[in-house]
């Protein structure tokens, strides 16, 4: 039997057959992957559904708390003066910094933006494996929901982390190049994404690994030049290399030029930025839909 071809199905209603042609290339097997244009057009259709979804959770984040969504600024802020106590003042890493203050504000704020997304994202289908179950839609919603949930929730720490700035000594002049923090959050949330959506697969099947992504993150920070200067590491070239491609260093680097030193980033630091954003996000979202049926398969 060749299934392109219309088959007969037939039917014995009270002693009489009736032949009723039946074409095979018209049956879809239910819970099939669509193909990937296919399934760019669901989630397109669904972007209301997206938006809406990020926007009720970062509003009813912290709605138990007293004090609500001001924990969005003091979270990140009380972080910066623990840093700064721990660093800054009992073990001296801003030695020969400028603007310490300002050079460890940004590498705190900048961090936990993507350890958040890339937390979320990674766990986007374990917290919500019954909603999965439940319903039918392009999976790939939930990271993608919760990648734009963690950049909502960044534009009040990023106007803190920039009075921050201003505040602190020495003052920093306000420049055109501030507007340089756009792109790079933008592509520091692509990355988010990517990674996230890479992970998440992963995790669902094997959810130990979500037991192991605390410690990496954390590896990911001090690797990261968040509160000390890679000019520490001068004599090990070929560390200061790999240090400098971290996509996250890159991110804090482009935005502490642009804001404390007012120096315009390198297109260097921009084509690689460019690069693992697009990147990553690109292998991310290809795996995440080769992996579509299984969701909601596991136990």
């Amino acid at each position: 039997m060749t299934e392109n071809k219309p088959q007969a199905i037939s039917i014995t209603p009270s002693q009489e057959t009736v032949t009723v042609p039946v074409n095979l290339k018209k049956l879809h097997r239910i819970g099939a992957r669509p193909d990937f244009t296919d399934y760019l057009v669901q989630l397109w259709d669904r972007r209301q559904f997206i938006g809406f979804d990020a926007q009720a959770r970062v509003q009813s984040a912290n709605d138990k708390d007293k004090l609500g969504s001001l924990w969005l600024i003091l979270t990140p802020l009380f972080n910066g003066l623990t840093y700064y106590f721990v660093f800054g003042m009992l073990l001296g890493t801003g030695r020969g910094i400028d603007n310490f203050v300002g050079y460890l504000v940004i590498g705190i704020f900048t961090f936990q933006v993507s350890a958040g997304a890339l937390l979320q994202g990674a766990r986007s289908l374990v917290s919500n494996e019954s909603v999965i179950k439940a319903f039918t839609f392009p999976r790939a919603a939930l990271p993608i929901a919760v990648n734009l949930r963690e950049l909502l929730s960044a534009i009040p720490s990023t106007i803190v982390m920039l009075l921050i700035v201003l505040i602190a000594a020495p003052v920093e002049e306000i420049t055109w190049r501030w507007l340089l923090i756009i792109p790079a959050i933008l592509l520091q949330h692509l990355f988010n994404l990517g990674i996230g959506m890479l992970l998440a697969p992963f995790l669902y099947k094997v959810h130990d690994i979500g037991n192991l992504l605390s410690f990496l993150t954390r590896l990911w920070m001090y690797s990261s030049a968040v509160f000390y200067s890679l000019d520490r590491f001068k004599d090990y070239p070929v560390l200061v290399k790999v240090l400098e491609a971290n996509p996250l260093y890159i991110v804090i680097d482009i935005i502490r030029d642009s804001v404390l030193y007012a120096t315009t980033p390198s297109w260097q630091s921009w084509a690689a930025l460019t690069a693992w954003a697009l990147g990553l996000l690109s292998i991310g979202f290809f795996v995440f839909w080769r992996q579509e049926e299984s969701y909601g398969r596991v136990s």
